[in-house]
């Protein structure tokens, strides 16, 4: 008997050791959230990186600059003051703020109880949406195209190397907003609408691209075999939090569309003609339009066109696989921007564009060659959009 006990004594230790480690896997990310995770770390990794360097490198000035506020460039101004003063005392500059919306800045101002500050806030809160982000369109990547082994982090790759991927990382609402639609709408795909509805109020809070998105949502379930008629009174949810925010300024600013007002007041959001839209881009996309030390806002026009074209021919694709409610989401937000006095930031909102990432990752992953050429291309314009945005450049 005690050599029957002895030889247990190494089973049972290797049993508890094996059970040990299963009870530590469970609560490790799977595979496919490890892999975008791991993309996600080598990607924030550089762009921080050129956060530090570039000021440096492309300093014009006598005097060292400041690289720590390489962060605080364009809309992350107006963020950063609706954090800290809200919508109703303004900001030092006089910007209409009424023209964003407030999810990022609450969560900015959150996290700067931390001691980071508000800017600090809004880097560490894109950079955990960003990571949660990019697990959720694997995930999506994975349920939309079952077919494909390991394919999942290949979108989330795609995304992160994305050339106007340094909104990701910077204080935008673009990271968090990803955070929300992406499982949404994997939600959304499976049927399970009240969740759907949950995330797409979310997604609400932070931008106004949360109108196109509810808009999708219910073209999705209409057109979903997996549509529930008892689960249609959750469509109404994720527009509350837009008629609070509505309410709000109505409260502030005496008007319920303060938030459009402000955006035709700072932005020239005012309604235009698509093709009218369109000509203002071209004019402005050809040299000679803006002061000749203002070469970035030409160039970044001629990206808005490319852009445009990338939606457009995206928007096809969609429709010619039936796949209407991301059509509608696409389609929806193409033609608000080329309904302004001319198109841009149309650049950012590509990011938000889950089909496009996921169509780029099956392309690649059935033409391998295709995926070098596009890291090749990506890469380099992911690091010259980067140096642009933080040396305080118009870069979208």
């Amino acid at each position: 008997m005690f050599e029957r006990t002895a030889g247990e004594q190494p089973k049972r230790a290797r049993r508890a050791r094996e059970t040990g480690v299963a009870g530590i896997r469970q609560w490790l990310p799977e595979q496919l959230s490890r892999e975008a995770l791991g993309w996600w770390l080598v990607t924030r990794a550089g762009i921080f990186l050129l956060a530090l360097s570039a000021p440096l490198l492309f300093n014009r000035g006598d005097t060292y600059p400041n690289v720590w506020h390489a962060w605080w460039q364009w809309d992350v101004w107006h963020f950063k003051a609706i954090a800290e003063f809200g919508y109703a005392n303004g900001e030092p500059s006089g910007a209409p703020l009424a023209a964003f919306f407030p999810g990022l800045p609450v969560l900015m101002r959150a996290a700067s109880w931390l001691g980071i500050g508000y800017v600090g806030g809004g880097v560490l809160v894109s950079a955990i949406a960003s990571a949660f982000a990019g697990v959720w369109l694997a995930k999506l990547a994975r349920y939309e195209f079952p077919e494909l082994r390991d394919f999942g982090p290949t979108a989330a790759l795609v995304w992160f190397t994305a050339p106007v991927g340094v909104f990701l990382a910077a204080p935008y609402t673009e990271a968090l907003f990803c955070a929300f639609a992406f499982p949404a709408w994997l939600a959304a795909r499976q049927g399970r609408w009240a969740r759907a509805a949950v995330l797409v109020a979310l997604a609400s809070t932070v931008r106004v691209s949360g109108l196109f998105l509810i808009f999708a949502l219910c073209v999705e379930f209409v057109t979903s075999k997996k549509r529930d008629w008892r689960s249609l009174p959750w469509l109404a949810l994720p527009a509350v939090p837009v008629l609070g925010f509505m309410a709000y300024l109505k409260q502030i600013h005496g008007s319920w569309f303060a938030w459009q007002e402000a955006q035709e007041k700072g932005w020239a959001r005012e309604f235009t003609w698509p093709w009218t839209s369109i000509v203002h881009t071209f004019e402005a996309a050809t040299t000679g339009r803006f002061p000749a030390d203002r070469t970035d806002w030409t160039w970044m026009f001629r990206a808005e066109l490319v852009a445009l074209l990338v939606g457009l021919i995206l928007l096809a694709w969609l429709l010619w696989r039936r796949s209407w409610g991301e059509a509608a989401w696409v389609g929806a937000t193409l033609a608000a921007f080329v309904t302004s006095y001319w198109v841009y930031s149309l650049t950012r909102a590509t990011l938000l564009w889950w089909p496009l990432w996921i169509g780029l990752a099956v392309l690649l992953h059935r033409r391998p060659w295709l995926g070098r050429f596009y890291l090749g291309l990506a890469i380099p314009l992911a690091a010259i959009w980067a140096a642009a945005f933080f040396t305080g450049r118009w870069s979208g």
